[in-house]
């Protein structure tokens, strides 16, 4: 039913324009038209990503959008870090840390908040 149609990550944030300078000047997503006040929309690849104004942006505790980046992963984690974004460092079972990057087997991941405290993750694939 769902499986060949396309899925977006949709983000509540507090302040839009504290996210549009986030998520398009920081992370590099490139705005799309939406229509609707309140809400910014972004391509990401092939991807959508919807940023909305909520009360309850930054209430989950899980990862609310993966990025999936091969190969790339450790060159965009400097590159973000270089613009000033900070890196989260879990504990995870079986898992080891090089630096912001968590390392287990051949999987690598890094998580990283946006200003309303989103956990947004970087994925090696």
């Amino acid at each position: 039913m769902l499986g060949d149609k396309e899925a977006i990550a949709t983000i509540a944030v507090k302040d839009l324009k504290a996210a549009g300078k986030f998520y398009q000047e920081t992370l590099g997503l490139k705005p799309v038209a939406t229509g609707e006040s309140g809400v910014l929309g972004y391509k990401s690849g092939s991807s959508s990503v919807l940023v909305y104004e909520s009360e309850y942006a930054g209430t989950n505790k899980a990862t609310a959008a993966t990025w999936v980046l091969g190969d790339g992963l450790v060159g965009i984690v400097q590159a973000l870090k270089a613009k000033g974004v900070s890196f989260e460092h879990y504990d995870l079972p079986g898992t080891t840390r090089k630096g912001d990057v968590h390392v287990t087997g051949s999987m690598k991941a890094a998580w990283l908040k946006d200003p309303d405290g989103n956990i947004l993750a970087l994925v090696s694939g």
